[in-house]
């Protein structure tokens, strides 16, 4: 393996890092073949022009840093577009992880997918219906509660998810599933970019809904998707 490839495999699997997925998350969500992605990272195929510049586009990563180890994984540039909200209607990190327990991450009894109130004011004592400990979530997520069909399979009706106010609004990772909160109601989507910039596409997973285009402007809050927690009662 040629000096130039190895040194750019390292910085994919930083990015990988950086996007908290697993890597068959990572391929799925750039487009390709977990598998095939494995290749390239092992050295066995070579980190081509294609792939990467699918990577920069999914991800909006700076294509400096991704091909010759320039500046920073993202730059204060205008582009990306990006998830533009309001600082009256922006979301502190604090105000949640001030109201949570001190050992474990917090589940509430609180459906994401239902209701429009903003979800940081509803992280209160009350709703706490129990505590766990699991590897690979960040102490300052919560995890809640998802009802329907419309991210099905990837979180079932009725699973949980884990997730954290996001914080760097200018360089969201596209192709992610956020809960996103608008003023009429809250949903669990993967948010891609629109070749409009003052808009945001709302995709799910389940082919039997439409992709819905947003305007960037109506969005009050995003949250991302930490982690997935689908599991089946059985009698």
């Amino acid at each position: 393996m040629d000096t130039v490839n190895e040194l750019l495999i390292g910085r994919v699997k930083y990015l990988i890092e950086m996007s908290r997925m697993s890597q068959g998350a990572f391929a799925r969500r750039i487009g390709i073949d977990p598998s095939n992605l494995s290749k390239h990272l092992s050295g066995k195929l070579q980190m081509g022009d294609s792939l990467i510049n699918r990577i920069i586009v999914e991800t909006g990563v700076s294509r400096l840093w991704l091909r010759d180890g320039v500046g920073t994984p993202f730059d204060k540039q205008p582009e990306p577009p990006s998830i533009n909200i309001a600082p009256d209607r922006m979301v502190s990190i604090e105000s949640i992880e001030d109201r949570l327990p001190d050992t474990g991450i917090a589940v509430y009894d609180i459906d994401v997918t239902a209701g429009c109130q903003e979800l940081s004011r509803m992280f209160t004592q009350d709703r706490i219906v129990g505590m766990v400990n699991l590897p690979n979530i960040s102490p300052g997520s919560v995890i809640v509660h998802v009802s329907g069909d419309s991210m099905d399979p990837t979180i079932k009706n009725g699973g949980y998810i884990a997730i954290r106010p996001f914080r760097d609004l200018k360089n969201i990772f596209w192709g992610q599933i956020y809960v996103v909160v608008m003023d009429d109601y809250r949903m669990v989507k993967v948010v891609r970019r629109h070749p409009e910039p003052g808009k945001v596409i709302l995709h799910s997973v389940n082919p039997a809904y439409d992709d819905m285009d947003v305007e960037r402007a109506d969005i009050r809050s995003l949250f991302m998707v930490e982690s997935i927690l689908n599991f089946e009662v059985r009698g």
